[in-house]
Order: structure tokens, then sequence, then C-alpha cells
């Protein structure tokens, strides 16, 4: 499910956008190209497993280093989705379609697109293996194959979304469930969750509890609702400066937090939700809710799992400044399949590809890498429908801020940033390669106020 996975839920792609790289004039038609059923060649100079947001970015920078010809993308998805929308689309702002492009449109023109999945690697002789038993060699290998949604870990689910009242913006099938369950809430809780797994942005499992409770604000309906944010962590969020106004929020809209809390079941014939008491192993609680959003458990997908290129947990196993393969020289990861230690978002993405072209640029020269990755993500918290809170970070979640103003304060021009700019920089500059995040724009930036 790349071409799901691999997009990130934070829509964020690093702040800043006047400064286009040249030829960000030249790409806002498509470039379509014959794409083939199964890979048209048995070796490829760079192969890129995934066709999501770090696939089809990488694939697009390759590209221009050793021609169209000698790179191909895995990807079974015919639909690509730029999943930081469905937030939006899950609070009524949006619509679906939005999110959505032909994978046809997003390859770039030339490089080899191989409807196919992934079913093993060996990266000890630098080869992969597809559906139908393809064999298709590498000289160098990117893995960007985003991360799993796991619905099924959660007792009633998935076919509990086809009872009403429940939603979730994870998924495509599900984010306008989320919309429709706000529309026809009447009376009672309203509870919205945060697994006890890695996720696609911290952030999002809130956004939407502050876009519901805005909405019924303005409907009238506020007053009947119990708004509960049942999260098995044990912070709102996890860096404190924003965390800090996260708190204020939630404590002037009256929202109620209950940290440690895993969703564990859902009855959704009864519209009855469990937790597990993550401080009280074992020991559950049943709410009864008038609307529930879920955040599903997410993981590795399953190729990774138990797979020469991955750490004991599944994830991709990365040097965190260079992206290299800590084992492999010749293989590099990108996004929510590796272990990187940040949240995984597509502002991650943008400038984790920076890096990672010119850490393979080197590499190709037989030359150590030098560029290093700190380790940037960006959350823009939705808090309004026309409010954001615009959280950059680091390795170290310390803030990373790419303009000179408190980013903790809500501002409509962030919110705009999100709904408007981001996906178009997302469309026509980071998936075409020209986008490597806010870092060139932060410097200049700080260096007019000094």
């Amino acid at each position: 499910m790349a071409a799901i996975g691999a997009v990130s839920s934070c829509s964020c792609l690093g702040a800043g956008v006047r400064l286009l790289k040249p030829g960000m004039q030249k790409i806002s038609s498509f470039s379509l190209h014959t794409a083939a059923r199964c890979a048209a060649k048995d070796y490829y100079e760079v192969l890129v497993l995934g066709g999501g947001t770090g696939g089809i970015t990488m694939s697009a920078r390759m590209k221009r280093k050793v021609g169209a010809g000698n790179v191909a993308v895995v990807e079974p998805s015919k639909t690509h989705y730029y999943q930081p929308l469905w937030t939006l689309v899950g609070g009524g702002a949006k619509q679906l379609a939005a999110s959505a492009r032909p994978t046809e449109s997003v390859m770039p023109e030339g490089v080899e697109w191989i409807k196919s999945r992934v079913t093993a690697l060996d990266p000890d002789k630098n080869c992969v293996w597809l559906e139908n038993d393809i064999k298709v060699s590498y000289k160098y290998l990117i893995i960007a194959l985003g991360i799993s949604l796991h619905y099924e870990k959660i007792k009633g689910l998935p076919e509990g979304f086809h009872h009403p009242k429940i939603g979730s913006n994870y998924s495509v099938h599900t984010v306008e469930k989320t919309w429709k369950a706000i529309q026809d809430f009447k009376e009672g809780n309203a509870i919205f969750t945060f697994p006890n797994t890695p996720v696609k942005c911290a952030g999002a499992p809130q956004k939407i509890m502050y876009l519901s409770e805005a909405y019924w604000r303005k409907t009238g309906k506020r007053s009947k609702a119990n708004i509960m944010f049942n999260t098995s962590l044990g912070v709102i969020f996890g860096v404190k400066k924003y965390a800090d106004a996260l708190l204020e929020i939630i404590k002037e809209r009256n929202i109620a937090v209950n940290y440690k809390r895993n969703l564990v079941e859902v009855r959704a014939d009864r519209q009855e939700a469990v937790f597990e008491n993550l401080d009280k192993p074992g020991v559950t609680e049943v709410h009864q809710y008038e609307m529930l959003h879920v955040t599903p458990p997410m993981g590795p997908p399953d190729v990774l799992i138990n797979s020469p290129v991955s750490d004991g947990t599944g994830w991709v196993d990365v040097d965190k400044e260079t992206l290299q393969h800590k084992k492999y020289p010749n293989v590099f990861g990108i996004g929510d399949c590796t272990n990187l230690p940040t949240s995984k978002t597509a502002a991650a993405v943008a400038a984790q590809s920076g890096v990672l072209d010119k850490t393979i640029s080197l590499v190709m020269k037989n030359q150590l890498p030098t560029k290093k990755y700190d380790g940037y993500t960006s959350c823009p918290l939705v808090t309004g429908y026309n409010k954001v809170i615009l959280a950059e970070f680091d390795y170290d979640a310390q803030p990373l801020e790419t303009f000179p103003i408190d980013q903790s304060k809500e501002r409509a021009t962030m919110y705009h940033m999100k709904a408007d700019v981001m996906p178009f920089l997302y469309w026509n500059g980071l998936l075409r390669g020209y986008w490597g995040g806010p870092a060139p724009v932060r410097k200049l930036m700080h260096l007019g106020m000094k």
C-alpha cells in the first residue's frame, strides 16, 4: 500500500514557499508516460520500492542523475493520495477527490513504473522479488514503502465501520465517514483515539478533534458534546513548546484528556469503545459514544518484517544522518518505513529527500556522505477551521522554526499554508524533486533578522 502508506499524514512540507527553484514554472502540467504492467528489464541502476511521497520524490531526483531509462519504481496502486489533506476532508473543509491523482500522472516521465508488489528483498544479491516470482536486480536500492495500517488489531474493526457514528481520517475508505459522524452528532460522548504504536504525524489524531469541536460550536451542539481524547501516550504532544500551547486550548475548550488509554475493541452495534489502561495492564474501561474517531495501530509493511534490511522491529535500518543503510552501502531508506527517530510526516520526507540526494550522489562517486539530516519534521496542528499552530522540530524535540515569529500561536496564515499552499507545493514541487524542505528559507529568514 505504498501509494497510500508512504504518503504521510502531516501536511507541512516545510514552511516557506517563495523561493522555488528554477524549473518550478514548467512543472504544473502532468507528464504522462507509458506504464508497463511488469518490469520491462530485469536490472536497473536505481530501483525504488514504493510510489508514495518518498518514492516518487526520489525517482524524480534519480532520473536527473542517471537518466529515466535507468530508474524504476515498484508500486501496485493506480492512485496516489496526498493524505495530509484528509484531516480537512474528515472535517468537511475539503473534498476527497482533491487529494487524489492517478499514479501515472505523478510518475516522472520515462521512469519505468512496475505495477507489482515487492514480496522479498535480497540485498546480499542486490535484487528484490516481486509477485509471480519476478526477480529484479539493481545497483542502488531506495526503500520508500511507507507504513501499514492495522485496524484489524482492534477487535470489532474494520467491520465496525459499516455502522454509523464512527470514522477514521487515516483511510480513503473511512475518511468521509468521519465528516458524516460529525454532522450527525446529536448528544453524548465524542471520543478521539491515539494508538500504542508509531503513527503518521502524532498531531493528526487531535486535529480532527479541534475541527469537530469548532463545528459543533458553530452549529449550536457544543453544550451537548462531551469531547474526550483518549491517548496511549503520557503527553499531549512530544515537543513541550507546542504541548503547552495545545494544553491551553484544551482547557479553554473544555476537552477531557485521558492519558495511557489504548483502544482495544469497538462494539459498533452498541456504540461502545473499550480501552485498556496502560498503567494497569489488563484493566479495561468501556465508554459509550455518539461519535468515535479511530486512529489505527500502525507498523512496518509485512515485507520488511524479518527482512535483512530491517532492524529487530521491522523498520528499515538506516543511518539517521545520511539515510544510508547501516549494513548495505548501496541501499537507502526514506520516510515512514525507516527507523529514523523523528515524527513520520511529509515534511520529514521533504527534508530527507534533499539529504538523500546528496548522499547517493557521493556514494555513486565512491565518496563518503557528508550532508547530515537533523531530524527536521513539521506538523501543522489544525486547531480550528482557520487556525493552525505550525510545529517544526528536530531529532531532539527542539523547535526548528522557519519563520521569525512565535509559531506556537494559532494563526490564520498557517491554516492557509496547510489548506492551500502545501498541496500546490506537494504536487508541483516535492513530487518533481524540486523541494527539499525549508532549510534554505529558514537560513534566509533568520539572516534577515540579524
